[in-house]
């Protein structure tokens, strides 16, 4: 069974959502472990009351991007058996930058949802950039991720309206209802083997 493991800095809504469907047989997968970078994170107490083991890497000052934390990481996934041959990573508000190091060695198995309809709006802020820009509709997607910003192949996305009156609050939470509906479904298709990658288009089954 593929083991997977989820990434987060926060609370790790989209981690609490993947876990529950796992909980619930929807998801094939078993969930090895929950890391985070910061201690205090709100998520890693939901995820040991759902059963599934936490770790904590800290940052330690170190920058985003640097194979010294990755390495970190790597050992820790590979203690949880979330290999290259058989493990799925999901970034759940994982607040760093992966190496190109780490992303080469789990090339095609690391998931990421991102609260826009890429490849508009990478990077942080997203909501705000929509809203600054006037768009009518924006949404979320679930990518794999490659070494760029938010620019590895697109699985899924979901479209959202904006208001007039929307807040960049109330536009995150409408966009959040979404992405808790297609990261799931991600990860489940991953599971399946319903996901094949050509060029940098993934066709599903």
């Amino acid at each position: 069974m593929l083991n997977i493991a989820i990434l987060i800095s926060g609370r790790g809504s989209n981690m609490e959502n993947i876990l529950k469907s796992v909980k619930k047989n929807k998801i094939p997968v078993n969930p090895a472990v929950v890391i985070s970078n910061k201690p205090d994170a709100k998520g890693l107490k939901i995820a040991q009351k759902l059963g599934v083991k936490t770790e904590i890497v800290e940052s330690d000052g170190l920058k985003g991007g640097n194979w010294e934390y990755d390495s970190k990481l790597v050992s820790i996934l590979e203690k949880y058996k979330v290999t290259p041959q058989n493990g799925l990573i999901c970034l759940a508000g994982f607040m760093r930058i992966l190496s190109p190091e780490f992303i080469k060695h789990y090339k095609g198995r690391i998931l990421n949802i991102h609260p826009a309809i890429l490849p508009s709006f990478p990077g942080l802020h997203s909501q705000k950039q929509a809203l600054e820009y006037g768009v009518k509709y924006t949404g979320c997607t679930v990518h794999f991720v490659d070494e760029g910003i938010d620019t590895g192949p697109i699985i899924l996305q979901s479209v959202v309206k904006v208001k007039d009156d929307d807040t960049e609050e109330t536009l995150a939470k409408r966009i959040l209802k979404q992405e808790h509906k297609i990261y799931p479904k991600a990860v489940k298709l991953f599971a399946n083997g319903k996901i094949k990658i050509v060029g940098r288009k993934p066709i599903l089954s």
